[in-house]
């Protein structure tokens, strides 16, 4: 059997910045998902969401940073998704994303200097400004990317958040203690 090496590499300068992390905010539209809007017959929004993405807040939760999501819109799907994946710090149908960053941190007892947040549009730049660490999609507005520590190789909704999830994880200390879990035999 191989041994499972850590195959990321990110800029030193990077990862000094990202270290202390104990939160990471998530947008959802254009972040978590493709930033399309599907509509059924019925008029009920549909969302597509990436797998790696989902694993990525997985393991950040395993790591000890608490993802929270901020969204502006509130739907079935988007709920059951952040259910699925233990997430417990949401604000939903929230367009002023700072006071809801702000109550989440409270909640957790942590200030932005612990702070992380992923954004793709004007409506998260309140709290990507704010954070000790902002990250942003490949395909988000020219504004976020701008004020972006980190802008990700991959586009929102396919793997982005998964990126800036890995980022987090080796920043902290965390990754490779976590990938050899997956390597060791199970009893």
């Amino acid at each position: 059997m191989r041994p499972l090496t850590p195959a990321l590499n990110f800029l030193p300068e990077l990862l000094l910045r990202a270290q202390g992390i104990r939160t990471a905010f998530f947008d959802v539209d254009g972040v978590l998902t493709d930033g399309g809007l599907y509509f059924s017959d019925q008029g009920e929004t549909l969302k597509r969401f990436n797998v790696l993405d989902g694993h990525g807040l997985k393991l950040l939760r395993q790591a000890g940073i608490t993802p929270a999501v901020i969204t502006g819109r509130d739907s079935k799907p988007l709920r059951l998704r952040l259910e699925a994946l233990g997430v417990t710090h949401v604000r939903y149908g929230t367009e002023d994303k700072r006071p809801a960053a702000e109550s989440i941190l409270r909640e957790l007892g942590l200030d932005w200097p612990q702070a992380a947040a992923m954004g793709d549009d004007w409506p998260d730049l309140p709290v990507m400004q704010r954070c000790a660490f902002a990250c942003a999609p490949a395909n988000a507005h020219a504004q976020a990317r701008s004020l972006a520590h980190y802008v990700t190789k991959a586009l929102g909704g396919e793997g982005a958040a998964r990126e800036f999830c890995d980022l987090l994880l080796v920043a902290g200390g965390h990754y490779a203690g976590l990938l050899d879990r997956v390597a060791r035999p199970q009893p």
